[in-house]
């Protein structure tokens, strides 16, 4: 018996009189569903499994998918996880994606359109639902089969606009509805994970015509819609999956719903630009390592004020170029090695230029091996600018000076501060607490020593291996802008829109690492010296790009340190704390 395509199918035959009949004939024309069964008796569709079923309807409308392979090799393939996606055509995406999810997590189920029942072969992909009526009592068995679905550990597709997206007349763009906050609860069940994804394309110019005329008579032609996909390519960008450890879940419902739904729209192949490639036969080799005793003669020379540290078997120091050269050569060839991991450097043998003969450097010694670990320079702004200066307003001493066109009213302006910046550490202590916490207990005791450094202020360097996306989300979400100071090189990659209306909403500050980890392939998260300054209250204040420094973006910060959490303060400062505290 060949398969019945029509909307009788709907209809009791008891209510089908002869007016009905003709009424159902019409619409099988008028919806396409005439077209939908001959699409099936042509091609062999009825009573296939769903795999063959997906494939072979997508092979009788010639539709061929563009899907990263290791995007969706990356999809977890155990435990609850939430899908979500856009919902740009109305029905096909739903059979594409079931049947490209599947592949990966075949435990896989979608909450779907009760329409797609007249696929019959892929029932057992669906949990049904009528999204016209979300607040319908006939809905509620279904969204408990959801919610259990994902919290015995399995995998659940949804598409939380309900209906397909529209075309936005005052942004002249296809946009998605408002996503029902039933993904905010899903995304507060314990150990959830949640992908983003999105499909990329648009339904006939005739569709969105009939959707100005009447919103809701484009329904109706959704069928017509799914046919008219014949010969396509339909790309679809599937994200990083974010853990539950990076779901900000001390917010609403309907906060989550904005976030999952802008974290979609993150993904829209329009709003991406790779960075430039960089031809590392241009890069030196590094010089050589400086000779040990070396190092150990003019660590040993320095005065005892200026060993600011000890901690365990390593100590802290600060010097000037014309105590230690040496020393600073070495750091100058540490720091080009670090920088290259994270695409960034010179590309000579050193990172060194001119005005390391003048800055301050602080740097941390394993006294078992006499192997520097980091180090930070520091620029003590009123030395600089006393010293180096050829008139009030020469700021040519000050490095960052060449990155921001620092106005009278900036801080390094108005009263002595540091200025830190090229700070690393060696991939040996990059995961280590006693590296970062060595570098700042060194920061506080040196600011213990000269108290009229309340001000700590810098860049810190937002590495090329970051998307410009995540880099965009960032800027928009930490830089409070000032015209104190602005980038002489601006960073040129504007938010996408969707997500500046959620940041306009909610703020993007306490998801950032949410977004983040949608959108890096590896899961980066905010950089552990960003966190730190974060929790050090720091303000910021621009982002530019360090032509000086492989165009790398730098985020302009200040630490206020006497306003700073006093329980990190206490842990830096120590016992000069409170007269620190106390100088004026």
């Amino acid at each position: 018996m060949q398969k019945r395509i029509s909307l009788g199918e709907l209809i009791s035959q008891e209510k089908q009189n002869g007016i009905m009949k003709l009424g159902i004939r019409l619409g099988d024309r008028l919806l396409g569903l005439h077209k939908m069964r001959a699409l099936y008796q042509n091609n062999g569709l009825e009573g296939l499994s769903k795999e063959e079923f997906s494939d072979k309807l997508l092979e009788a409308l010639n539709i061929t998918l563009d899907v990263d392979q290791k995007a969706l090799d990356m999809i977890p393939k155990e435990g609850p996880l939430l899908l979500a996606s856009n919902h740009p055509f109305g029905g096909i995406e739903g059979v594409i994606l079931a049947r490209v999810i599947s592949q990966v997590r075949p435990d896989l189920k979608v909450l779907a359109n009760t329409a797609l029942r007249v696929f019959s072969e892929l029932t057992d992909y669906f949990i049904f639902t009528n999204p016209l009526a979300p607040k319908n009592a006939k809905n509620a068995p279904s969204l408990k089969q959801t919610i259990g679905h994902l919290k015995r550990g399995g995998a659940l597709l949804i598409f939380p606009a309900g209906k397909v997206s529209f075309y936005d007349v005052a942004s002249q763009r296809v946009v998605e509805h408002e996503w029902n906050r039933l993904v905010g609860r899903m995304l507060q069940i314990p150990q959830i994970q949640y992908t983003p994804i999105f499909a990329s394309g648009k339904n006939s110019d005739w569709f969105y015509r009939v959707e100005r005329l009447n919103f809701k008579l484009r329904m109706f032609f959704l069928g017509w819609e799914l046919l008219n996909k014949k010969n396509q390519n339909l790309r679809i960008d599937i994200g990083h999956t974010v853990s539950a450890n990076r779901i900000e879940t001390q917010v609403t419902d309907k906060e989550l719903a904005a976030l999952a739904r802008a974290q979609s729209y993150a993904l829209e192949p329009e709003w991406r630009s790779d960075w430039p490639v960089t031809n590392a036969m241009e890069f030196s080799p590094l010089a050589a390592p400086i000779d040990v005793a070396l190092l150990q003669k003019e660590i040993a020379d320095l005065p005892a004020k200026q060993h600011l540290v000890e901690y365990r078997n390593f100590s802290v120091y600060y010097g000037y170029r014309e105590q230690i050269p040496n020393v600073v050569l070495e750091i100058a060839r540490l720091r080009e090695r670090v920088f290259r991991e994270h695409n960034e450097g010179s590309g000579n043998s050193r990172d060194t230029d001119h005005f390391d003969d003048t800055y301050t450097h602080l740097f941390v010694v394993n006294n078992d091996t006499h192997e520097l670990v980091g180090a930070y320079r520091m620029g003590q702004t009123d030395r600089l600018l006393a010293n180096y200066a050829k008139d009030k307003d020469d700021l040519s001493p000050i490095y960052l000076a060449q990155m921001f066109n620092f106005q009278p009213g900036f801080i390094n302006r108005k009263e002595p501060c540091l200025e830190m910046g090229r700070s690393f550490l060696t991939p040996e202590y990059q995961r280590s607490f006693h590296g970062l916490y060595l570098l700042w207990r060194g920061i506080g005791a040196f600011c213990g020593k000269f108290p009229q450094y309340r001000y700590l202020y810098g860049t810190v360097s937002l590495s090329k291996l970051f998307d410009k996306r995540s880099i965009a989300i960032i800027k928009a979400a930490l830089v409070e802008e000032t015209d104190n100071v602005s980038p002489k090189h601006d960073f040129d990659f504007a938010l996408h829109p969707e997500i500046q209306a959620f940041h306009q909403d909610y703020h993007l500050r306490s998801h950032m690492s949410s977004f983040l980890q949608a959108i890096e392939t590896d899961g980066k998260d905010i950089p552990i010296l960003l966190k730190h300054y974060m929790k050090l209250n720091a303000n910021f204040h621009a982002l530019g790009v360090d032509k000086n420094f492989a165009d790398t973006p730098g985020l302009l910060l200040s630490v206020h340190l006497p306003s700073a959490p006093q329980k990190l303060v206490s842990k830096y400062l120590a016992d000069e704390m409170p007269a620190y505290l106390a100088y004026s």
